[in-house]
Parts: structure tokens; C-alpha cells; sequence
């Protein structure tokens, strides 16, 4: 199966690289599927958004992630978010109590991470 390297990197540390067969991720544009052979591109990943990962092992990477970008060469996938959390890693009572936060950005990264976890269990 082809396969293209990939590497995920947030402002505060390095999340995964590695290689991927496919890679997701939502930008402004709506949401791109990256398979290896993709032409190149850039994009910006939006707010409160997931990236997908599946692996060369068949193992499936979710995160949830506020901004940054999507970049695409032709022998690599590089997303570099602003910030980013494995779904894994979300403490969801904790996101849950953030919901009714009355900051507008705690509110929106708990919904993001929720989501996230969300996703990351729906089909694994």
C-alpha cells in the first residue's frame, strides 16, 4: 500500500511523525483527505478542528486542534497547529464543565476536544 510521510506539530510540542496512508483535516475550505501522490497544497486548519491520521499500521490518530496549517508536498504532509490534543488525552469532565464557561475560547476548545473524542471512538 502507498504510504507518505507525515508529521503533526503543535506550538508547544511535536504530537506524531511518521508514515501515513491517509491524512484528514478540517480547513477553511472544508475537509481534505490527503492520500499519498496528493498534489501539493496549503491550507489553513480552522478553529476547533480534528486531524485524522491512519498509519502505515492501520492504527487511526485523531486530535483535536485550534488553527494553523495544512501543508502538502509531494512526499510529505506537514500540520502545523497553533494547538493541538490527542482525543486520548482529553479529560472529559473537565471539557464538559468548560462548556458552560462564559469565555467564548475555553467554550470552543471544549467542544473541539469533545468532538475529537468523539470522533476518535466512533470509529475505531
Amino acid at each position: 500500500m502507498a504510504d507518505i510521510t507525515a508529521e503533526l506539530v503543535a506550538v508547544e510540542r511535536k504530537l506524531w511523525e511518521g508514515r501515513a496512508t491517509l491524512v484528514s483535516a478540517q480547513t477553511t475550505e472544508g475537509e481534505i483527505g490527503v492520500l499519498p501522490g496528493h498534489q501539493p497544497l496549503l491550507g489553513q486548519l480552522v478553529d476547533n478542528g480534528a486531524v485524522v491520521i491512519r498509519t502505515v499500521d492501520g492504527e487511526r490518530l485523531v486530535a483535536a486542534v485550534q488553527g494553523g496549517f495544512l501543508s502538502v508536498s509531494p512526499t510529505k504532509v506537514t500540520i502545523l497547529a497553533d494547538s493541538a490534543r490527542w482525543a486520548s488525552e482529553v479529560d472529559v469532565t473537565a471539557a464538559e464543565e468548560a462548556l458552560s464557561s462564559e469565555d467564548h475560547v475555553v467554550k470552543a476548545r471544549a467542544e473541539s476536544e469533545l468532538r475529537a473524542r468523539r470522533r476518535a471512538a466512533a470509529e475505531v
